[in-house]
């Protein structure tokens, strides 16, 4: 049994890796402020040995009594909705909250693991993108708030395991969805999959061309964990390789959902990436991970969370 502090642990991401690490047998504690998480996404947690709560900004001094062997620095709003409403949140807690809890697990002598993400490629001009790609990123523009908050995050955590010895684990996430993504994420598969439950028009952005790679998120918390326990120090792409357009995205939710909404078109957002695949050699031969889930069959296990809280 391991004592894993998790931050970020009532978000999407957070609570389904709270939850996997409590079935291996770890105990945890969830830090939250609940700024995009909620307690609805961990409540069936509290009753279990070995989970607790704690609601704290991690961008503020952070501190946790006993032991700690893992610090999993997962806290920050994610979604495309929040970079014009938090921008300053995000910075914070890419740059402060990576801070703190790297001093954390530095006073601890604890493993560092953290959630970065396919967003430091920026709009790539590598395709697909292996880790050895340093990206295209617009630091000024309206995403420039989260890429580069991560960008820094990776920075600082390298900083900490070449200077300070500390044992580090970095993920790069790609688009991943699943049970407990907000209804107002703001993201092309929960919107679209709430659009079709509710007979409303898909709204694509550009004309759907742009690609993305779409992670089930069980298979993205089973990478995690692979990645936790193995000894690579180094960025490892966690996503699905499968390559799908925006328009194929929308055209799977009104099938998985059995809706009549049509597809309507509106202008591309700044710096909207035109395309997003992982290169997951680096997983595949350090890991043996790679994803099962088809993307079908995860929006259909979505939409019946989404069904259950509309």
């Amino acid at each position: 049994m391991a004592r894993v502090v998790v931050t970020g642990g009532a978000g999407f991401l957070g609570s389904h890796l709270c939850r996997a690490l409590l079935d291996r047998g770890d105990e945890v504690v969830a830090i939250d402020n609940l700024i995009t998480g909620a307690i609805a996404n961990i409540e069936g947690l509290f009753a279990r040995r070995g989970f607790t709560f704690v609601d704290h900004d991690v961008s503020t001094y952070l501190w946790v009594p006993g032991h700690v062997d893992t610090v999993m620095h997962l806290a920050s709003p994610a979604s495309p909705a929040d970079f014009e409403r938090i921008p300053i949140q995000i910075l914070k807690v890419g740059g402060l909250g990576t801070h703190n809890g790297l001093g954390l697990a530095k006073a601890k002598d604890a493993k560092f693991f953290l959630a970065s993400t396919s967003e430091v490629y920026g709009d790539p001009l590598v395709h697909p993108q292996p880790e050895s790609y340093w990206g295209n990123v617009n630091p000024i523009g309206p995403r420039g708030v989260y890429d580069e908050a991560k960008r820094y995050a990776e920075a600082m955590t390298m900083a900490y395991h070449h200077h300070h010895g500390l044992d580090v684990r970095i993920v790069r996430i790609f688009n991943t969805f699943g049970p407990q993504m907000r209804l107002d994420d703001g993201r092309a598969v929960s919107n679209f999959l709430v659009q079709a439950l509710q007979g409303k028009p898909l709204t694509v952005f550009g004309d759907g061309s742009q690609t993305r790679s779409f992670t089930y998120v069980d298979d993205e918390i089973r990478g995690f964990l692979a990645l936790l326990d193995s000894d690579v120090t180094t960025p490892v792409n966690i996503g699905n390789p499968t390559e799908y357009t925006i328009n194929q995205l929308a055209g799977l939710a009104i099938g998985v959902t059995e809706s009549s909404s049509e597809i309507t078109y509106q202008p591309l957002p700044i710096d909207d990436p035109a395309q997003r695949q992982p290169d997951i050699t680096k997983a595949r031969e350090l890991l043996g991970w790679e994803p099962t889930v088809g993307l079908r069959d995860g929006l259909a296990r979505t939409a019946e969370y989404f069904r259950t809280i509309l």
